[in-house]
């Protein structure tokens, strides 16, 4: 056998044909405990396709036989067109060890991969729901996220406008879970009544997780 660029050629007698990889698998970032799905695209001809996370089989698909599925959490439908036949990987209850290479590997072709990323929504609170300001009283709001991953990147508005950064600090910190935590302290001083809002989002949410707080502000005539 012989092997040019990304394409496998075998000589039988009265036979020759080639198979290469058209389409690998594209990066994705999933949240826990959902679904991530990657597609394999190979020219006719292919013999067994391999899938592999972070270096190691999780499933593997023959021409002849099928899908040999040896994990629960990873499973396979197999798609067939004009252009080739599809392999598409499903890693059911993504966990956070499952984040870095998705490979899909074919006999005597270059193999193509991606990377998964998979994050952790935490927790987001802020200790009072309503509170009462005086006049020329400054204040902390204190907003935290627990369980984060990767840690939240932290905001704030008041009504529908975004707070200034220099009027905030965000301290973050990793427990030996891997998982990171966050606490927001943000100063003012209010003029009136006012609701506030601690916006935490990462990547793979949809819209940031928000806690609120409703400043009552009470003037001191």
């Amino acid at each position: 056998a012989y092997v040019f660029t990304d394409c496998g050629f075998f000589f039988l007698p009265g036979l020759a044909f080639c198979y290469s990889v058209i389409s690998g698998p594209s990066n994705a970032t999933v949240l826990a405990g959902s679904e991530a799905r990657f597609n394999c695209t190979v020219t006719e001809g292919w013999v067994i396709l391999i899938w592999l996370s972070n270096g190691n089989p999780v499933l593997t698909v023959s021409s002849s036989q099928g899908a040999f599925e040896t994990l629960d959490r990873f499973t396979s439908q197999n798609y067939t067109s004009s252009d080739g036949f599809t392999s598409e990987l499903i890693i059911h209850n993504t966990q956070l060890s499952d984040s870095g290479k998705i490979e899909c590997s074919v006999q005597q072709a270059i193999s193509s991969f991606a990377f998964l990323s998979v994050q952790v929504n935490g927790s987001l609170s802020i200790k009072n729901s309503t509170l009462t300001v005086k006049e020329n009283e400054t204040v902390e709001i204190v907003c935290e996220a627990l369980g984060w991953a990767p840690a939240p990147d932290i905001t704030w508005m008041t009504n529908d406008s975004f707070i200034d950064k220099s009027r905030y600090v965000t301290q973050q910190s990793q427990g030996s879970n891997g998982l990171h935590d966050a606490l927001s302290i943000l100063t003012l001083t209010l003029t009136d009544t006012e609701i506030l809002t601690c916006l935490a989002d990462i990547e793979a949410l949809p819209n940031p997780q928000n806690a609120t707080v409703t400043c009552i502000f009470v003037n001191s005539t």
